[in-house]
């Protein structure tokens, strides 16, 4: 059975849970990508960034974007995914979750995203099917 591990994208930037939203809109923009894992000092994952946070909870409510740290935006514990974690793993934790992003995590370390895309390159029509309805609804 397909892992994480197989289909993931690799190698994971983080922006610093000190780092600005806007130097987190720049990073993004810089590697072409909607959402990054947020680490903190120690280099641990607490939480994922993505674009329509920051145009709903920075820019939509008026913040600062220089100083409204990404930090601020991690919500409790990250959803993650173990490296080793089969593809109906990855279904039932986007699907329980209702995410599209799932950082894959070896012991402690962030080694790279299962996104949406990632899933539906790699698996069958049907459960892809499944994961769309579930996450539209």
């Amino acid at each position: 059975m397909t892992t994480a591990r197989e289909i993931m994208t690799p190698d994971a930037t983080c922006i610093g849970a000190d780092d600005s939203i806007l130097d987190a809109a720049k990073k993004m923009t810089d590697l072409g990508v909607g959402a990054l894992p947020i680490c903190g000092s120690d280099q641990l994952l607490k939480g994922m960034l993505t674009d329509r946070d920051i145009v709903v909870k920075v820019l939509g409510a008026g913040k600062d974007p220089s100083t409204c740290t990404a930090g601020e935006l991690a919500q409790g514990e990250a959803v993650t995914i173990g490296a080793d974690d089969d593809a109906a793993e990855i279904l039932r934790t986007m699907t329980e979750h209702k995410v599209r992003r799932l950082p894959v995590i070896d012991g402690h370390t962030l080694v790279g995203v299962v996104a949406q895309a990632d899933v539906a390159r790699a698996l069958p029509d049907a459960q892809v099917g499944e994961l769309l309805e579930a996450l539209s609804s």
